[in-house]
């Protein structure tokens, strides 16, 4: 049983994209599984064929992957109100590339990413919903972000994220920021020693 504070939040976020109906409302809901991952627990698995996407409703989540040099790269992070997934393997049905890992105490909401598109075909707006959602976070945050970090100077990168994510700068540890902005350890040394 689905709590009303976690399809309340889920709902709200949801219609800030796209104006949801009662209906596609009604059948989105009946999709979703309350979760609970701890500290450091996965939900996804380099190798794995993922099936499922995640609405944050508590927590934070990062996706990432290890480098040939043994490195953690961080691809991206999932707070409140973000939905996690590898989405590109989910679509193709084929192993991911990256793992997610819970970097709080996370709640989300699971469905079946599959069931959803039966959705996005069935009602308008829940394919008004998708398009928003991808327009916004994996083609203008993703470009902008993959243009920064071949353009812009670490130092640049490190104020651009603080400034655009305050909150989150907050919750990471450096290392992990680092990670995200293609950061060494030396360079994230050298800019947190200015800012102080």
């Amino acid at each position: 049983m689905k709590t009303q504070i976690a399809l309340e939040t889920f709902l709200k976020t949801i219609r800030g994209y796209a104006d949801l109906s009662d209906r596609a409302a009604a059948d989105w809901t009946r999709l979703l599984r309350e979760k609970a991952y701890p500290k450091k627990a996965e939900l996804l698995s380099v190798g794995q064929v993922p099936t499922k996407a995640a609405f944050v409703v508590r927590g934070l989540l990062a996706q990432y992957y290890v480098g040939e040099a043994g490195d953690t790269v961080v691809k991206g992070f999932f707070p409140e109100g973000r939905i996690a997934g590898s989405i590109p393997a989910t679509l193709t049905r084929s192993p991911s590339d990256f793992s997610i890992v819970a970097l709080e105490e996370t709640e989300v909401l699971e469905y079946d990413f599959h069931e959803f598109q039966r959705l996005v075909s069935r009602h308008r707006d829940v394919a008004e919903f998708y398009i928003r959602y991808m327009e916004r976070h994996w083609i203008i945050e993703k470009e902008l972000s993959e243009v920064s970090l071949r353009r812009d100077s670490a130092r640049v990168r490190y104020d651009g994220f603080v400034s655009a994510h305050p909150d989150l700068a907050q919750r990471l540890k450096k290392h992990q920021i680092a990670a995200f902005l293609g950061i060494t350890a030396t360079q994230m040394s050298r800019i947190s020693s200015r800012r102080k």
